[in-house]
């Protein structure tokens, strides 16, 4: 396939391509006279074939993009302006997304932000094809959860290597919450000697899931904020507003609750050493230990384990 692209004034990219249209091709790509496009079933059928809407308000750009994945065989769906884009992806929960910034009835950003409040379009990659674009709107982009910026005119290498990049890594973090996702227990919260349960400290929030899932694997090791916002596809900024918004606290504040409640359980149901517990629960420093317990509980973890431990053989 022979391609050459070029640019419109307007800063859209063209396409001329020598490759002819075979059978198959036909078959699979089929104008429907709205600037959209449609295809047969077979692509449908193909269990591992990912789809991809594009958001485009010129027909031509759009289905340009379109024939461009559609030659490398991703499934496609086009969409004219922000709404139809929200309500497509919300319909057809598409395997990555690409929009313009400038669109009719709703803006690129507010896609991006629609899309990232609903808990079934989260964390789709986002990645967004435009014409201008200064450092401003990239960091805003980045604040409201885009996963990466694309300039026009661009080339089919540029789009296509971004997109395998992007569902590449998807499918990172989906193995890596196949391979650590754990049923959650059931013990009465009510008890002292089992504080720990996750229902117990985490907010039952399916937009926040996957941050609760990835703090609960990993709170035991060096975790910031920046490590949770990389593992479920936010921006730093982005996944601390969410949080903030859905919960009145922090990641940050969410990572230590969950140390704490390890830290209690591991006071009063072993007989091991103070510094020992720390290590275990992810502090490397014992002051830092130290100085967040008495913040939580108004005492040290000796005093408090006693304390537990003396009202406990009174009941």
């Amino acid at each position: 396939m022979i391609i050459k692209s070029g640019t419109h004034g307007d800063g859209n990219c063209a396409v001329e391509s020598a490759m002819p249209l075979t059978h198959n091709t036909a078959e699979k790509y089929v104008p429907t006279g709205r600037g959209d496009c449609s295809y047969t079933s077979v692509w449908m059928a193909q269990k591992t074939v990912k789809k991809i809407l594009v958001i485009e308000n010129r027909a031509e750009t759009r289905n340009l993009f379109l024939k461009w994945l559609e030659a490398e065989g991703f499934y496609t769906m086009g969409a004219e302006n922000g709404l139809i884009g929200v309500q497509r992806a919300q319909e057809e929960l598409p395997d990555l997304v690409i929009s313009e910034i400038m669109l009719p009835k709703l803006d690129g950003y507010g896609v991006l932000t629609t899309l990232r409040q609903n808990p079934a379009t989260a964390i789709i990659p986002f990645i967004f094809v435009t014409g201008e674009v200064t450092q401003a709107d990239i960091r805003k982009g980045m604040e409201l959860g885009a996963d990466d910026y694309l300039t026009k005119p661009c080339t089919p290498e540029e789009l296509l290597r971004t997109i395998r990049t992007r569902l590449e890594r998807q499918a990172t973090l989906r193995q890596w919450y196949a391979a650590n996702s754990q049923p959650v227990q059931e013990p009465p919260c009510a008890g002292i000697i089992r504080p720990t349960a996750p229902q117990c400290i985490f907010p039952s929030d399916p937009q926040l899931s996957k941050v609760f899932d990835f703090i609960e694997a990993n709170y035991h090791q060096s975790l910031t904020l920046s490590d949770v916002a990389v593992a479920v596809g936010y921006s730093p900024s982005y996944l601390t507003n969410l949080v903030r918004r859905q919960t009145g606290q922090t990641v940050q504040n969410w990572i230590i609750e969950r140390r704490m409640a390890a830290a209690r359980s591991l006071l009063l149901e072993t007989d091991e050493r103070v510094e020992e517990i720390a290590a275990k629960v992810g502090y490397q420093c014992m002051v830092h230990f130290f100085r967040q317990f008495r913040r939580h509980h108004g005492t040290t973890p000796q005093a408090w384990r006693k304390l537990q431990l003396t009202q406990h053989k009174q009941q």
